[in-house]
Protein backbone atom coordinates (compact mmCIF):
# COMPACT_ATOMS: atom_id res chain seq x y z
CA UNK A 1 0.00 0.00 0.00
CA UNK A 2 1.22 3.48 -1.26
CA UNK A 3 1.82 5.79 2.13
CA UNK A 4 2.67 9.18 2.14
CA UNK A 5 4.10 11.17 4.97
CA UNK A 6 2.65 15.07 6.35
CA UNK A 7 4.64 16.89 8.74
CA UNK A 8 2.61 19.93 10.67
CA UNK A 9 3.13 21.90 13.57
CA UNK A 10 2.00 24.70 15.49
CA UNK A 11 4.28 27.96 15.68
CA UNK A 12 6.50 28.82 18.10
CA UNK A 13 5.51 30.95 21.60
CA UNK A 14 4.42 34.49 20.74
CA UNK A 15 3.86 37.31 22.54
CA UNK A 16 0.51 36.76 23.06
CA UNK A 17 1.00 33.05 23.72
CA UNK A 18 3.42 33.87 26.55
CA UNK A 19 0.52 36.45 28.03
CA UNK A 20 -1.81 33.34 27.82
CA UNK A 21 -4.19 35.62 25.79
CA UNK A 22 -6.50 35.02 22.85
CA UNK A 23 -4.22 35.92 19.60
CA UNK A 24 -6.46 34.25 16.89
CA UNK A 25 -5.98 36.63 13.96
CA UNK A 26 -4.09 39.58 16.05
CA UNK A 27 -0.39 39.27 13.97
CA UNK A 28 2.16 38.69 16.53
CA UNK A 29 5.54 38.13 16.45
CA UNK A 30 7.63 35.05 17.97
CA UNK A 31 9.43 36.20 21.34
CA UNK A 32 12.75 34.86 21.47
CA UNK A 33 11.62 31.65 23.47
CA UNK A 34 9.62 31.10 20.16
CA UNK A 35 12.43 31.40 17.85
CA UNK A 36 14.53 29.52 20.01
CA UNK A 37 11.61 26.40 19.89
CA UNK A 38 12.33 26.95 15.83
CA UNK A 39 15.33 26.34 15.58
CA UNK A 40 15.08 23.42 18.20
CA UNK A 41 12.57 21.96 16.14
CA UNK A 42 14.61 22.61 12.67
CA UNK A 43 17.48 21.17 14.18
CA UNK A 44 15.39 17.80 15.28
CA UNK A 45 13.63 17.42 11.93
CA UNK A 46 17.81 17.98 10.06
CA UNK A 47 19.04 14.46 12.39
CA UNK A 48 15.62 12.96 11.51
CA UNK A 49 16.32 13.05 7.50
CA UNK A 50 13.68 15.09 6.61
CA UNK A 51 14.07 17.15 3.34
CA UNK A 52 11.21 19.47 2.19
CA UNK A 53 9.69 20.18 -1.14
CA UNK A 54 7.54 22.94 -0.05
CA UNK A 55 5.81 24.40 2.97
CA UNK A 56 2.52 25.99 3.52
CA UNK A 57 1.87 28.67 6.33
CA UNK A 58 -0.90 30.86 7.37
CA UNK A 59 -0.95 34.65 6.52
CA UNK A 60 0.63 35.22 10.35
CA UNK A 61 4.02 35.93 11.17
CA UNK A 62 4.28 33.89 14.06
CA UNK A 63 3.39 30.79 11.89
CA UNK A 64 6.04 32.39 9.13
CA UNK A 65 8.51 33.25 11.13
CA UNK A 66 8.77 29.92 12.35
CA UNK A 67 8.75 27.96 9.18
CA UNK A 68 11.59 30.76 8.33
CA UNK A 69 13.93 29.31 11.38
CA UNK A 70 13.04 25.80 10.88
CA UNK A 71 14.08 25.77 7.10
CA UNK A 72 17.75 27.82 8.83
CA UNK A 73 18.57 25.33 10.57
CA UNK A 74 18.36 22.60 8.24
CA UNK A 75 19.41 24.37 5.60
CA UNK A 76 16.81 24.63 3.58
CA UNK A 77 15.96 27.83 2.95
CA UNK A 78 15.57 27.74 -0.16
CA UNK A 79 12.80 25.32 -0.35
CA UNK A 80 9.59 27.22 -1.65
CA UNK A 81 6.96 28.27 0.69
CA UNK A 82 3.16 29.25 0.24
CA UNK A 83 0.68 31.25 2.44
CA UNK A 84 -2.79 30.70 2.75
CA UNK A 85 -5.61 32.57 5.56
CA UNK A 86 -7.15 29.83 5.17
CA UNK A 87 -4.50 28.30 7.27
CA UNK A 88 -4.90 30.88 9.97
CA UNK A 89 -5.81 30.41 13.42
CA UNK A 90 -8.92 30.30 14.66
CA UNK A 91 -11.04 33.16 14.65
CA UNK A 92 -11.91 33.63 18.11
CA UNK A 93 -14.06 36.94 17.88
CA UNK A 94 -15.07 38.50 20.95
CA UNK A 95 -12.77 37.04 22.75
CA UNK A 96 -9.55 38.13 21.03
CA UNK A 97 -7.27 39.84 23.14
CA UNK A 98 -8.33 38.70 26.56
CA UNK A 99 -6.35 36.35 29.14
CA UNK A 100 -7.52 32.86 29.20
CA UNK A 101 -7.09 32.76 33.20
CA UNK A 102 -8.76 35.81 33.85
CA UNK A 103 -11.82 34.66 32.01
CA UNK A 104 -11.79 30.76 33.78
CA UNK A 105 -11.77 33.42 36.78
CA UNK A 106 -15.26 34.81 36.01
CA UNK A 107 -16.57 32.50 33.43
CA UNK A 108 -15.51 28.71 34.90
CA UNK A 109 -12.62 26.20 33.54
CA UNK A 110 -15.22 24.06 31.83
CA UNK A 111 -16.73 26.89 30.16
CA UNK A 112 -13.21 28.54 28.79
CA UNK A 113 -12.63 24.95 27.98
CA UNK A 114 -15.06 24.33 25.68
CA UNK A 115 -14.55 27.55 23.96
CA UNK A 116 -10.93 27.50 23.36
CA UNK A 117 -11.38 23.41 22.34
CA UNK A 118 -15.09 21.99 21.62
CA UNK A 119 -15.95 21.39 17.55
CA UNK A 120 -19.11 23.38 17.19
CA UNK A 121 -19.18 26.32 19.68
CA UNK A 122 -18.62 30.06 18.29
CA UNK A 123 -17.63 32.67 20.20
CA UNK A 124 -19.66 36.07 19.78
CA UNK A 125 -18.70 37.41 17.07
CA UNK A 126 -15.89 40.56 16.94
CA UNK A 127 -17.64 44.01 16.03
CA UNK A 128 -16.40 47.11 14.71
CA UNK A 129 -15.90 48.27 18.51
CA UNK A 130 -13.66 45.73 19.55
CA UNK A 131 -9.97 47.09 20.34
CA UNK A 132 -8.33 44.96 17.45
CA UNK A 133 -11.77 45.25 15.00
CA UNK A 134 -9.48 47.79 12.32
CA UNK A 135 -5.63 45.51 12.97
CA UNK A 136 -7.53 42.59 11.83
CA UNK A 137 -9.29 43.69 8.64
CA UNK A 138 -7.75 46.91 7.66
CA UNK A 139 -4.55 44.99 7.49
CA UNK A 140 -3.74 44.47 3.15
CA UNK A 141 -2.68 41.38 3.96
CA UNK A 142 -6.22 40.47 3.45
CA UNK A 143 -6.38 42.06 0.32
CA UNK A 144 -5.85 39.43 -2.04
CA UNK A 145 -7.71 36.69 -0.44
CA UNK A 146 -9.52 34.02 -2.55
CA UNK A 147 -12.44 35.34 -1.13
CA UNK A 148 -13.73 39.03 -0.56
CA UNK A 149 -12.71 40.47 2.86
CA UNK A 150 -16.22 41.50 3.88
CA UNK A 151 -16.71 37.94 3.79
CA UNK A 152 -14.02 36.40 6.08
CA UNK A 153 -15.08 35.35 9.49
CA UNK A 154 -15.71 37.38 12.48
CA UNK A 155 -15.83 34.07 14.82
CA UNK A 156 -15.36 30.87 14.11
CA UNK A 157 -15.92 26.96 16.00
CA UNK A 158 -13.21 24.55 15.26
CA UNK A 159 -15.82 23.12 12.67
CA UNK A 160 -15.96 26.55 10.92
CA UNK A 161 -12.04 26.08 10.77
CA UNK A 162 -12.29 22.52 9.35
CA UNK A 163 -15.24 24.32 6.59
CA UNK A 164 -12.75 26.91 5.64
CA UNK A 165 -9.18 25.04 5.59
CA UNK A 166 -10.93 21.97 3.50
CA UNK A 167 -11.07 23.61 0.09
CA UNK A 168 -7.75 24.67 0.72
CA UNK A 169 -6.33 20.95 1.57
CA UNK A 170 -7.97 19.52 -1.21
CA UNK A 171 -7.12 21.80 -4.16
CA UNK A 172 -3.79 23.06 -2.88
CA UNK A 173 -1.88 21.19 -0.25
CA UNK A 174 -3.11 17.15 -0.86
CA UNK A 175 -1.99 17.34 -4.57
CA UNK A 176 1.32 17.82 -3.31
CA UNK A 177 1.09 15.22 -1.39
CA UNK A 178 -0.21 12.89 -3.60
CA UNK A 179 2.55 13.72 -6.01
CA UNK A 180 5.45 12.35 -3.32
CA UNK A 181 6.46 15.47 -1.81
CA UNK A 182 7.73 15.86 1.46
CA UNK A 183 5.37 18.76 2.74
CA UNK A 184 5.75 20.87 6.13
CA UNK A 185 2.84 22.79 7.62
CA UNK A 186 3.66 24.95 10.15
CA UNK A 187 0.38 26.69 11.12
CA UNK A 188 -1.74 26.88 14.12
CA UNK A 189 -3.11 24.88 16.86
CA UNK A 190 -6.96 25.35 16.12
CA UNK A 191 -5.60 25.24 11.87
CA UNK A 192 -3.66 21.94 12.90
CA UNK A 193 -6.30 20.49 15.03
CA UNK A 194 -8.68 20.88 12.64
CA UNK A 195 -7.12 19.04 9.87
CA UNK A 196 -5.51 16.00 12.31
CA UNK A 197 -9.22 15.76 12.63
CA UNK A 198 -10.13 15.29 9.13
CA UNK A 199 -7.23 12.90 8.09
CA UNK A 200 -7.56 10.48 11.40
CA UNK A 201 -11.86 10.50 11.40
CA UNK A 202 -11.48 11.93 15.13
CA UNK A 203 -14.87 12.08 16.70
CA UNK A 204 -16.32 15.48 17.50
CA UNK A 205 -16.59 14.67 21.34
CA UNK A 206 -13.17 13.45 21.17
CA UNK A 207 -11.48 16.36 19.43
CA UNK A 208 -11.41 18.62 22.60
CA UNK A 209 -8.90 16.21 23.97
CA UNK A 210 -6.18 16.98 20.90
CA UNK A 211 -3.66 19.62 22.45
CA UNK A 212 -1.00 20.62 19.98
CA UNK A 213 2.40 22.04 22.28
CA UNK A 214 3.56 24.83 20.12
CA UNK A 215 6.94 24.03 18.00
CA UNK A 216 6.29 19.92 18.36
CA UNK A 217 6.30 18.26 14.75
CA UNK A 218 3.88 15.97 14.31
CA UNK A 219 4.21 13.09 11.96
CA UNK A 220 1.30 11.93 9.33
CA UNK A 221 1.69 8.40 7.66
CA UNK A 222 -1.40 8.81 5.00
CA UNK A 223 -2.60 6.30 2.87
CA UNK A 224 -3.80 6.79 -1.12
CA UNK A 225 -6.82 8.51 -0.26
CA UNK A 226 -4.66 10.19 2.07
CA UNK A 227 -6.32 9.35 5.29
CA UNK A 228 -4.27 8.35 8.33
CA UNK A 229 -2.72 4.98 8.25
CA UNK A 230 -2.29 4.61 12.01
CA UNK A 231 -2.33 7.97 14.88
CA UNK A 232 0.08 10.73 14.38
CA UNK A 233 3.27 11.04 16.46
CA UNK A 234 4.96 13.71 17.94
CA UNK A 235 8.39 13.51 17.14
CA UNK A 236 11.40 14.75 19.76
CA UNK A 237 11.93 13.39 23.25
CA UNK A 238 8.16 11.95 24.50
CA UNK A 239 8.84 13.17 28.49
CA UNK A 240 9.61 17.12 26.95
CA UNK A 241 6.61 16.66 24.69
CA UNK A 242 4.36 15.40 27.43
CA UNK A 243 5.05 18.49 29.96
CA UNK A 244 4.71 21.16 26.52
CA UNK A 245 1.01 19.74 26.31
CA UNK A 246 0.34 20.12 29.68
CA UNK A 247 1.75 23.54 29.61
CA UNK A 248 -1.29 24.20 27.15
CA UNK A 249 -3.02 22.55 28.69
CA UNK A 250 -2.84 24.42 31.96
CA UNK A 251 -2.94 28.07 29.95
CA UNK A 252 -7.18 28.23 31.64
CA UNK A 253 -6.70 26.03 34.40
CA UNK A 254 -8.06 27.01 37.99
CA UNK A 255 -9.92 25.26 40.67
CA UNK A 256 -12.82 27.29 39.92
CA UNK A 257 -16.16 26.36 38.29
CA UNK A 258 -19.37 27.37 37.36
CA UNK A 259 -22.12 27.75 34.08
CA UNK A 260 -21.63 31.68 32.95
CA UNK A 261 -22.79 32.32 29.72
CA UNK A 262 -20.30 33.71 26.85
CA UNK A 263 -18.84 37.48 28.38
CA UNK A 264 -19.40 40.89 26.85
CA UNK A 265 -15.44 42.24 26.29
CA UNK A 266 -15.17 45.38 27.28
CA UNK A 267 -15.23 47.65 24.04
CA UNK A 268 -13.83 50.82 25.82
CA UNK A 269 -10.42 49.55 26.72
CA UNK A 270 -7.48 47.50 24.97
CA UNK A 271 -7.32 43.89 26.11
CA UNK A 272 -3.67 43.97 28.11
CA UNK A 273 -4.13 47.72 29.45
CA UNK A 274 -3.69 48.06 33.22
CA UNK A 275 -6.77 48.41 33.40
CA UNK A 276 -7.70 44.82 32.70
CA UNK A 277 -4.09 43.90 34.65
CA UNK A 278 -3.12 41.30 32.22
CA UNK A 279 -0.62 39.32 33.53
Amino acid sequence: MTTFKLVMLRHGEGTWTKQNRFCSWVDQKLTEEGIKEARKCGQLLKEAGFQFDIVFTSLLSRSIQTAWFILQEMNQEWVPMESSWRLNERHYGALIGLNRKELALNHGEEKVRLWRRSFDLTPPPIKESHPYFKEIYKDRRYNNCDIPKDKLPTAESLKDVLFRLLPYWDQVIAPEVKKGKSVLISAHGNSTRALLKHLEGIQDDQIISVTMPTCVPLLLELDENLRAVKPHIFLGDQQTIQEAIKKVDDQSRINIQNTDTFPDPPTNIKPGSTEESEK
